[in-house]
C-alpha cells in the first residue's frame, strides 16, 4: 500500500466539508468533490460552504470539483455521500477505475434495498479496493470550528488502518486505529435509529429520566446485534459505539435526534422525510436494523418501535406504551429488552 498524500474526498455536505478540512490541517493534499456545482463554486472562490456550514470560512487549500475523474489518482478516498447513495457513487466510481486504495466509508447507515453493511457493498462494486470506516461521536460544526475530536478508523488490514490514522490526524482531530470494520459499522447505523427514539420521548416532554433510561436500553440493543455479527465488545464500548450513542442521543445538533424530537411534537415521519434537506440516517435504517436483527435470531424492540413510527403504523403515544408495557425480566437477561 503506498503512502497517503492525496486525498479525495466524495460529498460535498457539512460532514464532507469538515473531512476535506481535517485532512488539509493534517498535511494532505485534498480535492473535494461535490454534486452541486454552487458549492464547487463558493468553496472555490470564497472557502466556504454556505448552504451546509453556515458561518464558516476557512483558509486550508481545497481543491473543489463536480468532475469525479479528478479523484482518480488520490491515495486514499474519503466517500461522505449518504448511505442509501453509496452503491451509485461507487459505480461512478468504477467506470474510473479499479481503485485499488483505502476507501473510507463515512456514512452511517445500512443499505435498505439488501440489508447489507456498506462494506459489504463496496466490496461488491469496487473489489479491487480496501474498505475501511470512519466512524465515532464527531459533528461536522466541531470538526469544521477545529474543536477537538476523537474518532474510530477501522481497517482489516491494520496496517492500513494505522496509516489511514496518521494520514487523518490532525491538532484537534484524533483518529484511533481499530480492525473491527463491523463493529464500528454496527454503532453507526444503529446509533442513528436509538437517536430518533430518544429525540421524540423529549419532543413528548417525558424528561430526562426517561431519555436516560432509553439510551442504556438502546445500547444493550447495539451490543447485541453488534455481538451476534462478530463486532468486538471493545468497539461496541468505544469511541464508534457507546461514544456516539451517547452524543447523538443527547444533542439537538444531531439530525437524527432533531427528528425524533419533531416526532414526540406530533410531526408525521413522511411529511419530515418529504421536506428533504439534511437527511436524518435513521429514518432509512429502522426497518432494515430490524430485519438484520431477526435473521440474527436478535430482538430489537426499540428499533422496532422507530421503524413502525416511520412507516405510520404505530401512534408515538402508542409506540411509547408498547415499549414501557414489556414484560418485566432481570436486566442482565440478553435478546430481549
Amino acid at each position: 500500500m503506498r503512502s497517503i498524500n492525496k486525498t479525495a474526498v466524495l460529498g460535498g455536505g457539512a460532514w464532507g466539508t469538515a473531512l476535506a478540512l481535517t485532512a488539509a490541517r493534517a498535511g494532505r493534499q485534498v480535492t473535494l468533490w461535490a454534486r452541486d456545482p454552487n458549492v464547487v463554486s463558493e468553496i472555490r472562490s470564497r472557502q466556504h460552504n454556505p448552504r451546509y456550514l453556515p458561518g464558516i470560512t476557512f483558509d486550508e487549500k481545497i481543491e473543489a470539483t463536480s468532475d469525479l475523474r479528478d479523484v482518480g489518482s488520490a491515495d486514499a478516498l474519503l466517500l461522505v455521500t449518504p448511505a442509501q447513495t453509496t452503491r451509485e457513487t461507487l459505480r461512478a466510481l468504477a467506470e474510473i477505475g479499479s481503485f485499488a486504495v483505502p476507501i473510507v466509508l463515512c456514512a452511517k447507515g445500512i443499505e435498505q434495498s439488501s440489508g447489507k453493511l456498506l462494506s459489504q457493498v463496496l466490496s461488491e462494486e469496487l473489489p479491487d479496493a480496501i474498505p475501511a470506516v470512519l466512524s465515532g461521536p464527531s459533528f461536522a460544526d466541531d470538526v469544521a470550528k477545529g474543536l477537538p475530536t476523537a474518532v474510530t478508523v477501522a481497517c482489516e488490514n491494520s496496517d492500513a488502518a494505522e496509516m489511514l490514522a496518521i494520514a487523518m490526524a490532525a491538532p484537534s482531530f484524533r483518529p484511533y486505529a481499530s480492525t473491527d470494520v463491523t463493529g464500528a459499522q454496527i454503532g453507526g447505523a444503529l446509533k442513528n435509529v436509538l437517536a430518533i427514539a430518544c429525540g421524540a420521548v423529549v419532543g413528548r416532554k417525558l424528561g430526562a429520566s426517561a431519555q436516560a433510561a432509553l439510551t442504556a436500553r438502546g445500547f444493550a440493543e447495539l451490543t447485541r446485534l453488534g455481538s451476534a455479527l462478530g463486532a468486538q465488545n471493545e468497539t461496541l464500548t468505544g469511541l464508534s459505539g457507546l461514544g456516539d450513542l451517547v452524543l447523538t442521543c443527547s444533542s439537538t445538533q444531531s439530525r437524527n435526534f432533531r427528528f425524533g424530537i419533531e416526532l414526540g411534537e406530533g410531526r408525521k415521519a413522511a411529511d419530515l422525510i418529504a421536506e428533504g434537506g439534511k437527511l436524518a440516517e435513521g429514518a432509512h435504517t429502522a426497518k432494515v436494523a430490524v430485519e438484520l436483527g431477526r435473521r440474527h435470531d436478535v430482538e430489537l424492540p426499540i428499533c422496532e418501535v422507530v421503524a413502525a413510527i416511520i412507516s405510520g403504523s404505530l401512534s408515538i403515544d402508542k409506540a411509547l406504551t408498547t415499549l414501557m408495557s414489556r414484560p418485566l425480566k432481570h436486566e442482565a437477561e440478553s435478546g430481549r429488552n
